[in-house]
């Protein structure tokens, strides 16, 4: 199969190549001499989308691109860098998509549980419709309405809705392990906001599941069939470490940290993978214990 890949450099894009190995590959990336000498196989990586006259010989599209969304304050400006990172590569993919006389069979096309707004313990599948109006969910929003376009072209498309995904190698772990690894570490505020996880193992089995399953598209919530709050896995987490548990970080001190986009820290979904269990998808890590005990043990 030839798969082109947007966001390959990135934490699951690493991991999904990683496993895509008879397959043939080429990575849109910003820097195409970084990205080669990331892998040890043998990849095609072009810096612009024009660099393919058409996509009739592509058989599915990933699109992992996009700009992190809590690594910085959400001042106008990275705002508008977070928005265009999604926006504007997805639609330049759907065109070609659009465009071919030979379209790719399936899209897979990257969104987040934060579509759904802050939702506190209600649990919610992706069926849930949200009448929220915040930054993120209006950024997924606008980004899944983008990408089901494509579906005009017979391409058979798959929305991401992401959860915080967890592996030792980036992402969210890697940065809020050092407190925890002195000792540090613990719940944000109350903790009671919801934490929906997922094992990098799953978001990338989840990936190819729905690369393979023909009878699959809509939206998909890749995260764990257990979702726990912030508190039961800043329990979790500091015990996988061996490490006490009993310091927390007040909220004033993040919305100080990170403005706005502190909402994702102190704001939370109770979502549960519906659509995916239902499709057939058997999880490796259901329980977060277990996932975090098998993360540090690699």
């Amino acid at each position: 199969m030839h798969i082109l890949i947007t966001g390959g450099t990135g934490l699951i894009g690493r991991a999904l190549i990683d496993q895509l190995s008879d397959h043939q590959i080429t990575l849109l990336t910003r820097s195409p001499s970084k990205a080669r000498s990331m892998f040890s196989r043998s990849l095609r990586c072009i810096e612009n989308i024009d660099e393919l006259d058409n996509f009739n010989d592509i058989d599915a599209v990933i699109n992992l691109a996009g700009e992190p969304i809590v690594d910085k304050r959400w001042s106008d400006q990275q705002k508008g860098i977070i928005c265009s990172s999604r926006w504007g590569i997805t639609e330049q993919l759907v065109k070609k998509i659009l465009e071919a006389d030979n379209p790719p069979h399936t899209f897979i096309s990257g969104s987040a549980v934060g579509i759904y707004g802050n939702q506190g313990d209600k649990e919610i599948d992706e069926s849930f419709i949200s009448n929220a109006t915040d930054f993120a969910h209006a950024v997924c929003d606008n980004w899944e309405k983008i990408a089901v376009r494509a579906k005009a072209s017979k391409t058979r498309v798959c929305l991401l809705r992401t959860g915080i995904v967890l592996s030792q190698e980036g992402g969210a772990l890697k940065k809020m392990l050092l407190p925890y690894q002195l000792g540090l570490g613990g719940p944000i505020g109350a903790g009671k906001q919801y934490f929906p996880w997922i094992h990098i193992d799953d978001m990338v089995g989840g990936i190819l599941y729905l690369l393979n399953t023909e009878s699959a598209s809509g939206a998909f919530n890749l995260t764990a069939p257990n979702p726990v709050t912030n508190k039961a896995f800043s329990q979790a987490l500091a015990g996988a470490l061996h490490r006490p548990h009993i310091l927390f970080t007040p909220p004033f001190a993040i919305k100080l940290m990170l403005g706005e986009a502190g909402q994702l820290l102190l704001e939370g979904q109770r979502a549960v993978p519906k659509a995916l269990l239902e499709s057939g998808y058997k999880f490796q890590f259901s329980e977060i214990r277990p996932a975090l005990d098998n993360i540090f043990a690699n």
